[in-house]
């Protein structure tokens, strides 16, 4: 659901993100794009086209080559031009690295919750370690995000006693714990029984009505066209497409997007 507002700049800003690993494998490749507030956007794409990478650039998980990220007015910018004339770079280049990552929230494909700790325990911690809550303030809140994804009745369970789709909603729970700007998810489904996704995606649907800025990877391609306000097409470390999912999935402009789709539901274009 994306908000109307005056403001002129978008929330994610991204601008000729470059990405190589030690081996020497280009993973990504100048990607470029503007995710207004308010905005669920669904990326999709072949295995190992760097949307995962991509998405872990947004969360400062991976350190960019080069290229520019500014999500919620916080900028990491990276050149060598930069290195080599700016003897405080790396410093000044940390520093943004940790103020941009307290605006995002992410949930992984594993849940990643502590397995000793309660999930309301698991929700309060963040918040209270790294954003210094009190311990008060922090447990009201944990009850009010648990209402938030249907598990009000779970504060007091541990992980391993629930069961996948109630342990994923607990781990964005504990995401939202920190008042992020925006939510990220790398295939937060693709570890869950079939019968178990819908409760996930309805809590991300529950979030862009509140207007929540979402970036999913995902390959649940109901999901991504039926909720998205657009969808990413990436192939190879690049966007190939970005459009309104029933324009995508009718009408893909670019022969690697139709591959794509023709592989994923035999359709010919």
């Amino acid at each position: 659901m994306r908000l109307l507002t005056n403001a002129a700049v978008p929330l994610i800003q991204v601008k000729n993100l470059r990405k190589s690993y030690e081996d020497g494998a280009t993973i990504l490749k100048g990607v470029s794009i503007d995710i207004e507030e308010g905005d669920l956007v669904s990326i999709i794409g072949p295995s190992g086209c760097g949307k995962s990478t991509f998405l872990r650039c947004l969360n400062c998980l991976e350190y960019i080559d080069s290229g520019t990220i500014s999500i919620a007015g916080v900028t990491v910018s990276r050149s060598i031009e930069d290195e080599e004339e700016d003897r405080d770079f790396d410093r000044k280049f940390l520093d943004a690295y940790h103020k941009m990552r307290q605006e995002v929230g992410m949930v992984f494909q594993s849940f990643n919750l502590f397995p000793h700790k309660t999930v309301l325990e698991n929700i309060m911690l963040a918040p209270m370690v790294v954003k210094h809550v009190k311990e008060e303030d922090a447990k009201k809140q944990g009850f009010e995000l648990l209402e938030k994804v249907g598990l009000s009745d779970f504060a007091d369970k541990y992980p391993v006693t629930m069961s996948g789709g109630q342990t994923q909603r607990a781990a964005i729970a504990r995401a939202l714990a920190m008042q992020p700007k925006v939510m990220l998810y790398d295939e937060p489904t693709s570890a869950l029984d079939p019968e178990l996704v819908g409760e996930v995606l309805q809590v991300m649907k529950d979030l862009d009505r509140d207007g929540m800025t979402q970036v999913v990877v995902t390959h649940q391609m109901n999901f991504a066209r039926d909720a998205s306000d657009y969808i990413v097409f990436m192939h190879d470390g690049e966007i190939v497409e970005k459009e309104d999912g029933d324009i995508l999935f009718t009408q893909p402009k670019d022969p690697r997007t139709q591959n794509f789709l023709r592989h994923l539901n035999g359709v010919t274009y």
